[in-house]
């Protein structure tokens, strides 16, 4: 028996598919604006690593994606600018500002995978799996901008509030647009 308002069970995973798909490109494309203002400085090679894991990441959505026709968001092309807007503007704001945007991005991500992974049964052991071990290089990433001083960044709580909230935003209107 289906609940009225509650997706079925094809539609919940076409949502975790299409969300997922959506954040990971949002993830690309922030490093990627922060690696266009950073360059190759300091942070540099931990940029380069959490890039080339989210493209990683990318690639896996974009594959299931493809093998379980479901249809991306509409919303990919602003993500592909908002992404690398944030990316770049968080950069420009300082180093510290740019780990504070990891921080905030990847505690976001955290909160949505581990509810993804709740939702999951064992009819989608390998998709739980997967969302399980991204999750897990998220949390990397996190502890790496912690570590890099992302809470002294210039009115890091705020920033970091913002940014989650716009992730919150972006992970709500991508399961379904």
């Amino acid at each position: 028996m289906s609940v009225p308002g509650k997706p079925s069970k094809d539609e919940m995973i076409a949502r975790i598919l299409r969300v997922d798909q959506a954040g990971e490109l949002g993830a690309v494309r922030i490093y990627q604006g922060q690696r266009a203002v950073l360059g190759q400085g300091r942070h540099g090679p931990l940029l380069a690593k959490m890039a080339a894991q989210e493209q990683h990441h990318l690639d896996t959505f974009n594959r299931l994606i493809s093998e379980r026709r479901v249809r991306p968001t509409a919303l990919s092309p602003l993500w592909h600018v908002a992404g690398f807007v944030l990316g770049a503007g968080t950069a420009l704001l300082g180093e510290r500002a740019a780990m504070a945007c990891t921080v905030a991005v990847e505690e976001a991500i955290d909160e949505h995978y581990a509810g993804q992974a709740a939702q999951l049964g064992e009819d989608e052991a390998d998709l739980k799996a997967t969302i399980e071990i991204f999750r897990t290089e998220e949390l990397e990433h996190r502890d790496i901008g912690l570590a890099n001083e992302a809470e002294k960044a210039p009115a890091y709580p705020l920033l970091s509030g913002a940014i989650k909230t716009g992730c919150k935003l972006a992970i709500w209107l991508s399961e379904r647009v």
